[in-house]
């Protein structure tokens, strides 16, 4: 009996571009949604992007659009890449919908009827500079636990501990460098500590919907029996910001991971409306429907105790199954711009490489459990030439064109009792089963056993020697013929992976789409084929080369550059070097600099240095740069907090003992020496951070 089931990815969020770390869940997840399709079950795969929160706020503002304009253009973007790659939704859509607001109220409206929603007066960090409220991850500060400078408001990088913003030491705005102020605002909170939050939670994460390690770590956030660690969940925020206004509460939106999950619900709401299905069907209590999640091991808080309890609490059904993963690593260590390996899905394809190479690789790695796998760029192509080319295509490519010439593209009788088409037969079962649990990885290695063995066979019968025998027609014609359709029988094992393959296969051989079902059918005798066209290439490793530099981002210093404690007198020594050969410069020069207009969100001494004030610069970024000026003999650093200065902001970073230093801010001096003292240059009133000096 074909089953119903409704699949979903994690949301990308509409803030930036799709990356290789990104495609392992979508590939994993369009993976399975194909096997099951090629099954004969309806599986629908939705997904949307995740549009709301300060971040995409703050990005249109910078860009001078509205969020609206900003999201619009990365859901093209995004739709691109993942078309790019063979992801084949069944819709995909965005939060920032009329479906996702209609849920988002019919659940808030729900829990608050049941007594699970409060409003609470909270004290939270508030940026006097850019008048807003402050989310955790926009403040920073140093760690409460281990001092490591620059930590996020929520938790230490360097140590993992978790904190509450207000913990951090000398805390400041990730937006504008300003110290945060606090203020106090009313919140909306869902009651997820309510003892029947609890009791439900207790039984749904420890019924086999999570796998064990994800199960066990739910435990650790519950708490033993009898005691609850569970903490209610802030669910609001405060305008200005980018979402869902709160029914009834005028300036407090719903927070974007109350409404980011919704989506999910809003994408399947739009797709029953265009083809026709019942969304109650799936999202009713009593559903005998099925519900996947794929997410990554990140976001199992959100996903495993937010999402489901609520759900369950508004009168809707759970998810039947909660499917974690973990993270990529390229080459063994964290994706990393500076090496080129922090790689973008455009990149990839624009430099040629083909998308099935990558699909293959990840399913050759992806197991059921929450491990990292690791994208190693010499073993990638190494396997793919190996598995791919030389193996499963060299199938078709020593025998095809042997059919088209002597036997007018029409075969013989496949022999059925063959050892290699029985032992396929046999497998199918077997690898279909590997293809519902997840583990791809061991499917691969089973369909590639297959694949060998598939390949001593023609090595056996050696087509291209009968062919030079006299003879010997009807053995060639019958080595080819099985040859082929052997090739045919591993198609359908690899069609899940191979999409794009499979189906310049199914052209080739003349044949209707492949379902499962066919991994035990054989051609007939007579069937005719096509012309054979070669199917893929090897991977060049130079095209990988070229991958790893078009993603590098270089952090060294530009050759003419000296040491950031040094910037005013390198600003006077190329002054009179130009005054004295009066060299001059093109206005192409002068229009490389990057000068922008930036206020001087906070100024400190640096401990251990003579002559370095720190910076924190505001330019209209999301982030605010740091710079170390060497002003410290004209400048009292409290004078300078707030006042506004120019600063060339594409000067290339540069590592010193105190810090990264990211550009250099403009001061005037006499050439002389006749007037001592150093001058930072003030732009007229009326200039606002991030405006280009030109």
């Amino acid at each position: 009996m074909s089953r119903k089931i409704l699949v979903t990815s994690a949301l990308p969020y509409a803030n930036g571009s799709i990356h290789l770390g990104h495609l392992v869940e979508y590939i994993q997840t369009d993976i399975w949604v194909r096997y099951q399709k090629m099954a004969g079950n309806e599986c629908w795969y939705v997904c949307a992007d995740d549009t709301h929160g300060t971040p995409i706020m703050l990005r249109a503002e910078k860009e001078g659009i509205t969020p609206e304009q900003l999201i619009a253009r990365v859901h093209g973007e995004h739709a691109r890449d993942f078309a790019g790659f063979g992801v084949g939704f069944d819709n995909f859509y965005s939060t920032h919908s009329d479906e996702t607001r209609d849920c988002a109220n019919d659940i808030y409206g729900k829990l608050k009827a049941a007594g699970l929603i409060e409003t609470r007066t909270i004290e939270q960090y508030y940026d006097p500079v850019k008048q807003l409220f402050l989310p955790d991850r926009f403040i920073k500060g140093e760690c409460p636990k281990c001092h490591a400078k620059d930590q996020y408001g929520d938790n230490c990088e360097v140590c993992g501990a978790a904190y509450a913003p207000t913990d951090l030491i000398e805390p400041y705005s990730a937006v504008s460098g300003a110290k945060p102020e606090l203020r106090s605002s009313e919140h909306y909170f869902f009651k997820l500590s309510d003892p029947r939050c609890e009791s439900f939670l207790r039984g749904y994460t420890s019924s086999g919907v999570l796998q064990t390690e994800a199960a066990n770590k739910m435990q650790e956030w519950l708490g033993a029996p009898g005691e609850n660690k569970l903490t209610d969940w802030d669910i609001s925020r405060d305008a200005p910001y980018f979402g869902f206004e709160i029914p009834d509460a005028p300036g407090k939106y719903f927070y974007v991971w109350l409404d980011a999950p919704i989506g999910y619900m809003g994408s399947f709401k739009n797709l029953c409306a265009r083809n026709g299905l019942d969304f109650n069907e799936y999202f009713k209590p009593d559903s005998t429907t099925e519900l996947y999640h794929f997410i990554g091991k990140d976001i199992l808080y959100f996903h495993a105790l937010f999402w489901p309890a609520e759900l369950a609490h508004a009168g809707y059904r759970t998810p039947t199954k909660i499917f974690a993963h973990g993270f990529l690593t390229v080459d063994g260590a964290k994706m990393s711009k500076s090496r080129g390996t922090f790689i973008t899905a455009e990149s990839y394809l624009n430099t040629g490489l083909n998308p099935e190479w990558l699909r293959y690789y990840y399913a050759a790695k992806l197991s059921a459990s929450m491990e990292d796998i690791d994208l190693n760029l010499e073993d990638f192509a190494a396997r793919v030439n190996s598995d791919l080319v030389g193996k499963y295509v060299n199938i078709a490519s020593r025998s095809a064109g042997f059919v088209a010439k002597r036997f007018n593209g029409q075969l013989a009788p496949a022999a059925a009792e063959l050892p290699a088409i029985k032992a396929i037969q046999e497998a199918a079962p077997r690898i279909a089963e590997l293809y519902e649990a997840r583990e791809f990885a061991k499917a691969m290695r089973e369909i590639m056993a297959l694949t060998d063995a598939a390949n001593q066979y023609v090595d056996s019968v050696k087509p291209w020697e009968l062919a030079k025998q006299e003879g010997k027609e009807s053995e060639l014609h019958a080595a080819c013929s099985n040859a082929l359709n052997l090739f045919r029988l591993l198609t359908v094992l690899l069609k899940p992976i191979l999409p794009v393959l499979a189906g310049k296969v199914e052209k080739f051989l003349n044949i209707a789409p492949l379902a499962w079902a066919e991994a035990q059918q054989l051609l007939a005798a007579g069937h005719g084929i096509n012309a054979y066209e070669h199917l893929m290439t090897r991977v060049d490793p130079k095209l990988i080369e070229k991958l790893v530099e078009a993603n590098k981002e270089s952090l060294a210093p530009a050759p003419e550059q000296s040491s950031p404690q040094r910037h005013a007198e390198h600003q006077q020594k190329e002054a009179q070097a130009a005054a004295g050969d009066e060299a001059q410069c093109t206005i192409d020069d002068f229009m490389k600099v990057d000068l922008r207009i930036a206020r001087i969100a906070n100024a400190e001494h640096v401990d251990g240095a003579d002559k370095l004030i720190r910076l924190t610069l505001d330019i209209g970024d999301a982030r605010p740069r740091q710079v170390f000026a060497g002003i410290k003999s004209a400048y009292d650093p409290a004078a300078l907090i707030g006042r506004l200065t120019v600063m060339v902001a594409n000067l290339a970073p540069r590592k010193m003992k105190f810090g990264l230093s990211e550009g250099m801010v403009l001061a005037g001096s006499d050439l002389t020496g006749n007037t001592p003292g150093l001058f930072l240059l003030s732009p007229d009133s009326g200039a606002q951070p991030g405006m280009r000096v030109k």
